[in-house]
C-alpha cells in the first residue's frame, strides 16, 4: 500500500498534513503507512479512501489487469496482528474482504466505526462481542452477522483464545 498511498496523495494535491487533517489521522501515522512501516486498520483505510476520492480497494491495488477472476494466495500474518486484505484489491470491485484479529482492549478504549455500505462478519476462531449502537451480541467461531455499516459498530475479542474474523465490506455505489 505504501507507494500506492503516496502516489494517490500526491495526485490529489495533498500534503501529508493535509491528508492527516482530512482523515482525522495523525501525520505521523499517515507517514508510517506511506513508508510501509504500518498497515492501516479497516477504519483508517476507509477514511483514507474517502479523503482521496477513491474506492478502498484502490489503496491496495497491485495490478490493473482486466481478468474477471482474482486469486489471492495466502500471505503470512501481518506484523502486530493487523488486518490483512484477502480480496477486493482491484479497482471496480465493490466488495472488500479482510481477515483481522479484533482488539481485546476494554470497550471504552476502542472507538465505534461506521461507514457507508454493508458488512458481513464471520467469526473464524475464538469469540467476539459485536456492538451495534446500543445492541451487543456475542458471536463464536462459525457465527455470522450481516448489517448496515452505517450503524455505529465495534468488534472486541473476548475469552482466552484470540479471535479472528473475516470481514466483508460491500460499499455503496
Amino acid at each position: 500500500m505504501s507507494i500506492k498511498l503516496k502516489l494517490l496523495r500526491v495526485q490529489s494535491g495533498l500534503t501529508l498534513e493535509g491528508l492527516a487533517q482530512a482523515t482525522g489521522l495523525t501525520k505521523s501515522y499517515v507517514s508510517k503507512l506511506e513508508r510501509g512501516v504500518s498497515t492501516p486498520s479497516v477504519g483508517a483505510a476507509l477514511k483514507l479512501s474517502k479523503a482521496l476520492g477513491v474506492q478502498v480497494e484502490e489503496l491496495f491495488a497491485e495490478s490493473s489487469e482486466e481478468d474477471p477472476v482474482v486469486i489471492h494466495r495466502q500471505q503470512p500474518a501481518a506484523a502486530g496482528g493487523a488486518a490483512r486484505l484477502v480480496s477486493g484489491s482491484l479497482p471496480g470491485h465493490r466488495m472488500v474482504a479482510f481477515v483481522l484479529p479484533p482488539t481485546d482492549e476494554p470497550v471504552r478504549n476502542h472507538p465505534m466505526s461506521h461507514h457507508e455500505g454493508e458488512e458481513i462478519l464471520h467469526v473464524l476462531k475464538g469469540r467476539i462481542t459485536l456492538q451495534l449502537a446500543s445492541r451487543t451480541e456475542t458471536l463464536s467461531a462459525g457465527d455470522t452477522a450481516h448489517f448496515n455499516a452505517g450503524i455505529p459498530h465495534k468488534i472486541t475479542s473476548v475469552g482466552k483464545t484470540p479471535a479472528s474474523v473475516l470481514l466483508v465490506i460491500a460499499q455503496a455505489e
